[in-house]
C-alpha cells in the first residue's frame, strides 16, 4: 500500500492531497484564487505566484492533517514539475523540495497533462481501463488529443495550434461581460439561449487531430460587438483603451450558446474520427472544459465507445491527480534528485517513463 502526498501549483490554484494506491483520495484540499484574478479577466502570473507562497503552507498541513497519515508513513512526495507558469511551479518545487529532504521520502516530478490523465482513476471505476485510450485533455491552457498506450506511454495525435478551448471560453466570456472563468458562466447562459442565432465557424481540417479556436474567437467578436471607427482605431495603435463594445440588439445567452456549440462540434468530431481510426477501447476526457455538459452528452452520442470522465471537482487542477500519477511512476521504480528542475513547457512524450 503506498501512501503520496501530492502537490499542485501550475497555475492558480494551490493544492495537496494524500492518496492511497493512486486510487483513493486520503485527503485534498484547493485554495482557489479565481477572486484574486477575476478583476484582470484571466491569471495574472505575478499575483499567482505571491498568493503560492502564501497559502503553500497551510495547504500542505491541512491535506496532512485531514489525511491523518503521518509523514513517517508517506512512501513518497509528488509535485507538479511542469507545464504551467514559472514562477507558481517554482513554488510547490522548493516546498517540495524542502520536505524531502527534511523527511527523507523521494521526490517525483509529475507532468500536469499526466495529472489530468490519472484523474479518471480516482474516479468511481467499476473495472480497470482497457489500454489503448484515447485522451481528450481540454482546460483552459491545454487542448491536447493523445494516445494512451499503457502506463506512461503516449503517442501525440493533435492539440490546438493556437487558443485552448478553456482560454476561448474566457475569451468570449469577457467579451460577454460575464464573470471570471468564463467556461461555467458561458455554460450557464447557454441554456437559455438559441444555439441557431449565430452560425459560428468550426475550424475543420480532416487531414489533421489539430485544433484551432483563435478563428472563431474572433469570429464570435466581430458578429456582436460595435466596429471601431477610423478614430478610434486610430487611438487604439497609440495604446489607448481596447475594450469592445457589445451591440445593443444581442443576446449574451444566444451567444453563449451558438459558441459552445462550435467549440463541442469540433472537439466531438476529431474525437469520435480519431476513437474509430485507432480502434480505441475507452475515450477519457480530462481538464477543466471536460465538466461541461453538452461536451459530455455530445461525446456519448458520436461514439459507441465507453466515455469517461472525472467527478466535477477533479476536473479542475488538484493535487489528488498528481498522486495518483506519481503512484504508477513510484511502483516503476523512477524516482527524482533534489536538484530536479522546472519545466514550464513539457510536452507528454511517447515514453513519459523515460528520463
Amino acid at each position: 500500500m503506498t501512501h503520496i502526498l501530492g502537490i499542485e501549483t501550475s497555475c492558480d490554484e494551490t493544492a495537496a492531497s494524500v492518496v492511497i494506491d493512486g486510487k483513493v483520495i486520503a485527503s485534498n484540499v484547493v485554495a482557489s484564487q479565481i477572486d484574486l484574478h477575476a478583476a484582470y479577466g484571466g491569471v495574472f502570473p505575478e499575483v499567482a505566484s505571491r498568493a503560492h507562497v502564501e497559502a503553500i503552507g497551510p495547504v500542505v498541513e491541512q491535506a496532512m492533517v485531514d489525511s491523518g497519515i503521518g509523514y513517517d508513513s508517506l512512501d513518497a512526495i509528488a509535485v507538479t514539475r511542469g507545464p504551467g507558469l514559472v514562477g507558481s511551479l517554482l513554488v510547490g518545487m522548493n516546498y517540495a523540495k524542502g520536505l524531502a529532504l527534511a523527511t527523507g521520502k523521494p521526490l517525483l516530478g509529475i507532468n500536469h497533462l499526466e495529472g489530468h490523465v490519472y484523474s479518471l482513476w480516482l474516479s468511481d471505476m467499476r473495472s480497470e481501463p482497457r489500454f489503448p485510450i484515447l485522451l481528450l485533455i481540454i482546460s483552459g491552457g491545454h487542448t491536447e488529443l493523445l494516445l494512451m498506450k499503457g502506463h506512461g506511454k503516449y503517442e501525440r495525435l493533435g492539440g490546438t495550434l493556437d487558443d485552448a478551448a478553456g482560454e476561448a471560453f474566457d475569451k468570449v466570456g469577457r467579451l460577454l461581460g460575464l464573470p471570471y472563468p468564463g467556461g461555467p458562466h458561458i455554460e450557464r447562459a447557454a441554456q437559455n439561449g438559441n444555439a441557431a442565432v449565430f452560425s459560428f465557424p468550426r475550424a475543420k481540417r480532416d487531414d489533421s487531430y489539430d485544433f484551432s479556436f483563435s478563428g472563431l474567437k474572433t469570429a464570435v467578436m466581430r458578429e456582436v460587438t460595435v466596429q471601431p471607427s477610423a478614430e478610434v482605431r486610430r487611438k487604439r495603435k497609440r495604446g489607448a483603451e481596447k475594450k469592445a463594445q457589445l451591440r445593443a440588439d444581442v443576446s449574451v445567452n444566444d451567444v453563449a450558446a451558438s459558441f459552445q456549440v462550435a467549440v463541442v462540434e469540433q472537439i466531438v468530431s476529431k474525437t469520435a474520427r480519431a476513437a474509430k481510426q485507432y480502434g480505441v477501447n475507452e475515450i477519457f476526457m480530462a481538464g477543466g472544459v471536460s465538466a461541461n455538459q453538452l461536451l459530455r452528452a455530445e461525446m456519448r452520442k458520436a461514439t459507441q465507445i465507453p466515455v469517461r470522465y472525472p467527478p466535477l471537482n477533479l476536473c479542475t487542477d488538484n493535487a489528488a491527480m498528481i498522486a495518483a500519477a506519481a503512484h504508477y511512476r513510484y511502483e516503476a521504480g523512477l524516482r527524482d534528485e533534489l536538484d530536479l528542475d522546472v519545466k514550464p513547457m513539457w510536452p507528454l512524450t511517447s515514453d513519459a517513463y523515460d528520463k
